[in-house]
């Protein structure tokens, strides 16, 4: 399904509402309008598997030129807003885009991408007018209304976040089919797993150019619901979100979850949300205690799954579940699991290795780096592929990750897994947010690192270095417990709250003398 069944048969309901501001978009004007630039874009000359690039704030215009894009048979990439001009401009370069859409929220950002981006022949603007763009009005005003004869389906074409280096674009292949056709696989998952339909009213809190709000916001658009799109998180508007428009589902990661929790007791009790039924969350790991905290508070709606951009594969688990195995990120909802060792071969349950996804088909490239590709799959199983994660896989067929490979820490020849430190630490009441990292160190070549944002009533020096170095030894093995604590005024993060370990790991480094 499409925007464009559900506009014939219940043209007025809400495809999209923005949480704070109330706007919103039917489903008649979301296919009218992603028609009319369809056009636009055709017109313009691009066809099937020609890219189209977006960057925006969380805004109702998102969708139409997703779906504009999804139903012309283009790759739709939408950029992250927070990158500097070269960031951008590389993105819109690598992935080929010759259009350009932008929001005027982004003006001065999208002006100094005017020079940098030469092979962009066609550039639109909506919200308001951006020097060197045309108006996205008064091209939709001037374009067809009536759907095209042809809409070959489409597929994004996204980012990698860059937390361990430059992104690299996730390229899948372009589906042979018509974009009103069945056989999209995550719609599929929605409904049979989280009971995802027509009547579902789903809230979104995060920006929209990241994989999950995208694509789950798309699904949603595909059964005919309503996507509730906040135009930035806070912790009660998410609440207050949820009693407003009666919100059915939601997607998280742990970071929205500790803020919520860190609300005053008067604001966590403020709203109704009896009528929330599941609520996901994703995209990094959760403290355990965290956890447990979410589903004391809100009851067993809590599911979890782990997958990725590239799409190799997927975990689930419930509230139930995880009470049972704590810390478990699920079974195999999508692809079968094998944890390898550093030669390819298949670990035994229990062992720690890295993780692939068994796939009956290769599902995805990235774009312009066959060697990146290659790694990406075992050497041996060209349809096994992995971000790089490890962990293991119990007797049950349970899923724990360790932590990223990149970020392993190798002191005095042992492993020490920063997700475990960072995890002991999530909810200290002096910190606000951590990172474990391991810093160059002459005699055991790695140690172990925190480094901590502090809580706004914490006083960060010595002693809170000692009371924190001290809890972690209390909880963990004593080797795994940092040798030290820097406090800081902020950690690098993503807006879906992965931590950014590339640059906190580089600065050490340069600071070591070991360069970037």
């Amino acid at each position: 399904m499409y925007p464009g069944a559900h506009a014939t048969r219940d043209p007025h309901r809400a495809a999209v509402i923005m949480a704070a501001s109330g706007d919103r978009l039917t489903y008649a004007e979301l296919d009218e309008r992603s028609i009319r630039l369809a056009h636009v874009l055709r017109t313009a000359g691009l066809r099937r598997g020609d890219v189209v690039a977006l960057l925006t704030d969380n805004s109702i215009h998102a969708y139409e030129v997703y779906w504009a894009a999804v139903r012309s048979g283009l790759y739709i990439t939408l950029v992250n807003n927070h990158l500097s001009a070269p960031e951008v401009a590389y993105i819109v370069g690598d992935s080929g885009a010759t259009a350009l859409v932008v929001s005027h929220a982004l003006a001065g950002l999208a002006e100094e991408l005017r020079d940098a981006t030469p092979a962009v022949r066609v550039r639109l603007a909506y919200g308001g007018p951006v020097e060197g763009y045309e108006n996205y009005e008064t091209a939709l005003a001037a374009a067809s209304p009536r759907p095209p004869a042809d809409q070959p389906r489409g597929a994004d074409l996204l980012y990698s976040s860059g937390t361990t280096g430059r992104p690299k674009g996730i390229r899948p292949e372009l589906p042979d089919r018509q974009v009103g056709e069945p056989g999209d696989t995550l719609v599929e998952i929605l409904q049979a797993v989280y009971g995802f339909d027509r009547d579902t009213v789903y809230l979104s809190p995060a920006p929209v150019y990241h994989a999950a709000p995208l694509r789950w916001g798309a699904s949603v658009h595909a059964l005919g619901g309503t996507v509730v799109m906040m135009e930035r998180f806070d912790a009660e508007g998410a609440l207050r979100a949820i009693e407003r428009y009666g919100v059915t589902h939601s997607q998280w990661v742990p970071t929205m979850f500790l803020r919520m929790l860190r609300l005053p007791e008067k604001a966590r009790t403020a709203y109704d949300l009896a009528g929330h039924r599941v609520a996901v969350h994703a995209a990094a790991p959760c403290p355990p205690d965290v956890k447990r905290a979410m589903i004391d508070w809100w009851g067993p709606i809590l599911y979890e799954y782990y997958a990725s951009t590239e799409g190799v594969g997927m975990t689930l688990i419930k509230s139930e579940e995880w009470l049972a195995k704590p810390g478990s990120v699920g079974r195999a909802l999508l692809g079968e699991l094998r944890v390898c060792d550093d030669e390819g071969r298949v670990l035994p349950a229990g062992r720690t290795g890295t993780i692939y996804f068994a796939r009956e088909e290769r599902q995805f490239e990235y774009l312009g780096d066959p060697e990146k590709t290659r790694d990406a799959h075992h050497p041996d199983h060209p349809n096994w592929a992995t971000t790089g994660d490890i962990g293991h896989v119990d007797e049950d067929g349970y899923l724990f990750l360790t932590d990223r490979k990149a970020f392993m820490i190798i002191s005095g020849g042992v492993n020490i897994y920063p997700q475990e430190v960072e995890a002991t630490l999530a909810l200290h009441p002096d910190i606000a947010d951590v990172a474990v990292i391991g810093v160059p160190d002459e005699e055991m070549g790695e140690a172990v690192k925190a480094v901590v944002q502090p809580s706004p009533d914490a006083r960060p020096g010595p002693e809170l270095e000692r009371r924190l170095i001290d809890y972690v030894r209390s909880r963990i093995a004593h080797y795994k417990a940092p040798r030290s604590v820097d406090f800081v005024d902020e950690l690098p993060r993503t807006p879906t709250g992965k931590l950014v370990k590339g640059k906190l790991k580089a600065r050490y480094a340069a600071e070591s003398g070991g360069g970037a």
